[in-house]
């Protein structure tokens, strides 16, 4: 049960997540909740916008209602104080898709680095691209194609549409660019991870604790930030950690844990 302490966790808030979001789509919890993930409205009275959304909006030259943008800075808020990219572990469901199928590659042993090489960097490229082509062409370019939109509203709504999305996926990761949708190109999770430079919720490794078996990079999305494992104990400081704890579940030496950053710094000089 330990070892798969987080991704249990985190497979039952998304289901539980998108089970809330199904049935407000369709009439249920009237007053508590309405709408879905790009904006909402809970309890009738807060906003909650998707940050990347307005963003995108802003940069087209939308004219944007105050709730938009108060949605948009009570959500931003949220994700910048918590775990680092927690949307992308805890709530998008192309995470979801991106995990299994890592799984099944492990499982399958096929090739760790695809036929496709480009630079994780490469989603900071893309970010800054369809910001500036949302300027250009006055359309916010990422949600009039975003692959998470369709899943989302698959789910949410009904329909066929996110199936093929969700196999190209599967199929881009298997095959072309393993961990490449969430770790490569996604513009949503280069922005969640910008955002979430300063969050106090982090990966804490104790070094004396390690056996350096290498498990924990093993099944991490984003191994480049798994750098401090096998060399010294402190916090993961990069935010490009998608804070989905298989890191934690993979370590049988509890050499890692979530922990906050301000209130352990004192033991860590």
């Amino acid at each position: 049960m330990s070892r798969y302490k987080f991704s249990l966790i985190r497979l039952a808030f998304k289901f539980i997540l998108f089970a809330f979001l199904i049935a407000a789509a369709n009439g249920s919890f009237r007053g508590v909740l309405a709408g879905d993930l790009s904006s909402s409205l809970l309890f009738s009275t807060v906003p909650l916008s998707d940050p990347f959304a307005v963003l995108s909006l802003a940069f087209a030259g939308a004219n944007l209602g105050a709730s938009a943008v108060l949605g948009a800075v009570i959500v931003a808020a949220f994700y910048a104080i918590i775990a680092p990219r927690a949307f992308c572990a805890w709530v998008c469901p192309v995470g979801l898709i991106t995990e299994l199928t890592a799984k099944i590659r492990r499982k399958l042993k096929l090739n760790e680095s695809g036929i496709l090489n480009i630079k994780r960097t490469s989603r900071y490229y893309i970010l800054a691209s369809v910001l500036l082509l949302s300027a250009i062409f006055s359309v916010p370019v990422f949600e009039s194609v975003s692959f998470i939109g369709v899943v989302q509203r698959g789910l949410i709504f009904g329909g066929f549409a996110w199936l093929g999305v969700a196999f190209l996926i599967v199929v881009f990761e298997l095959f072309i660019l393993p961990n490449g949708t969430c770790g490569h190109i996604c513009p949503l999770g280069a922005f969640y991870s910008i955002l979430s430079t300063a969050s106090i919720f982090r990966i804490k490794h104790h070094e004396h604790f390690c056996t350096y078996c290498s498990e924990c990079e093993r099944v991490c999305p984003e191994k480049q930030v798994l750098s401090i494992i096998g060399e010294k104990s402190g916090f993961v400081k990069s935010s490009e950690c998608i804070s989905c704890g298989l890191c934690i579940d993979a370590c049988e030496e509890n050499a890692l844990e979530f922990s906050i950053k301000n209130l352990r710094r004192k033991n860590e000089n």
